[in-house]
């Protein structure tokens, strides 16, 4: 008879183990599906920002060819700009 109850109180207890394990897995699935959309987000942001990126270094690029002189190409045949303005560059 102690043979049958013994089973029972083990039964009751692997019952018991198994639904804690199991609700701590719905628990992690849900927290990893959270995880997840909070990533896709910040992917879909990252591409927004690549866009926006990508239109100032257009104007930057613009703005920039609009600054040199008429006939140069490259920033190297600008003059040196005056110092203490950040344009200045000792040779």
């Amino acid at each position: 008879m102690a043979q049958v109850e013994e089973e029972t109180f083990f039964d009751r207890e692997r019952d018991k183990l198994s639904r804690e394990i199991t609700s701590g897995f719905e628990e992690l699935l849900s927290s990893t599906n959270g995880l997840n959309r909070k990533l896709e987000e910040v992917l879909g942001m990252t591409r927004e920002y690549e866009t926006v990126a990508a239109l100032w270094r257009s104007f930057h690029e613009l703005m920039r060819q609009s600054d040199l002189p008429e006939g140069n190409t490259t920033m190297e045949e600008k003059p040196p700009g005056l110092p203490g303005t950040g344009g200045y560059v000792v040779k």
